[in-house]
């Protein structure tokens, strides 16, 4: 995740702050604010709904402890988020963005969706929705998180060592370590070694990892995981995967992503099972 200078958030507060002070009073409690200065019809209404990238922090804390404003920056520079500019560079972000941003970060959070997918589920018009309330079933939560989860050929892209680095902010170091541990893998062309989409999302996550002091050589449990759950759906649905009928292939795939999808979740709730243990 990159990181932010904090000289650079400082002058980020000291701006806003600035903005917020030009604002009118309002009532205690209602968050702060920045647009046009009793900007009158519907352009004035909209730029007067929008927060500060601080304020979007405030809110969206008590349901995402770790957020922060870097975090929200580097979705930005993801293309995830788009939010308006003062004209001095600084960020507000209407009611929208922040629907947005906190249907990103349940997707990251309940579904383990890398953001190349998560993109996918945004432009197909996924955005805003609730968490499944407490008394909605199973079922209906699973075909959610189904048609979440794809399996199939990415976009192709191909990324250079350098290129991995800049967008991911980790360590040449890291790379070459998840490389050696089997995590990622890159495709030598021409003599220059590529990463696919899929890879440059893994050395992102590991990246994050590694501020809390997770190597390569700790990610061979996870790659030995993906591995077997791997071989299980292969096992499962190697016969209609290999036919040579077009139909049954596509449902073949789409059964793939379906058991992608419930094996995830299945990992998870396991994972929270034994983590609330050691919690105790």
């Amino acid at each position: 995740m990159a990181s932010v200078p904090t000289t650079h958030i400082d002058a980020d507060v000291g701006e806003l702050e600035r903005i917020a002070r030009s604002q009118p009073t309002r009532a205690a409690g209602s968050p702060q604010v920045a647009g046009a200065p009793g900007g009158g019809g519907e352009e004035g209404g909209a730029r007067a709904k929008s927060i500060t990238i601080g304020a979007v922090c405030k809110a969206l804390a008590q349901e995402f402890p770790d957020i922060s404003i870097s975090k929200i920056r580097y979705l930005e520079d993801q293309k995830l988020l788009t939010p308006r500019r003062t004209p001095g560079g600084y960020r507000l972000y209407s009611q929208g963005d922040v629907a947005r941003l906190r249907t990103i970060l349940r997707l990251q959070r309940d579904e383990f969706l890398p953001l190349r997918v998560i993109r996918q589920e945004l432009a197909s018009g996924r955005s805003g929705e609730a968490s499944p309330a407490a008394g909605e079933g199973v079922a209906t939560h699973a075909r959610t998180r189904r048609a979440s989860v794809s399996v199939r050929e990415d976009s192709g892209a191909l990324y250079t060592l350098e290129e991995v680095i800049e967008e991911t902010q980790a360590d040449a170091k890291l790379v070459r370590e998840l490389e050696e541990y089997g995590v990622v893998r890159g495709e030598q062309r021409g003599g220059v070694r590529y990463y696919d989409e899929t890879e440059r999302e893994i050395v992102g996550a590991v990246a994050e990892l590694a501020r809390y002091g997770v190597g390569g050589r700790n990610l061979r449990v996870f790659r030995s995981s993906a591995d077997r759950e791997a071989s299980l759906l292969q096992q499962i649905l190697a016969p209609a995967l290999r036919s040579r009928n077009p139909q049954r292939r596509k449902e073949a795939l789409e059964a793939l992503e379906n058991l992608a999808a419930v094996t995830t979740h299945l990992r998870h709730l396991l994972l929270v099972r034994d983590l609330r243990k050691i919690a105790k």
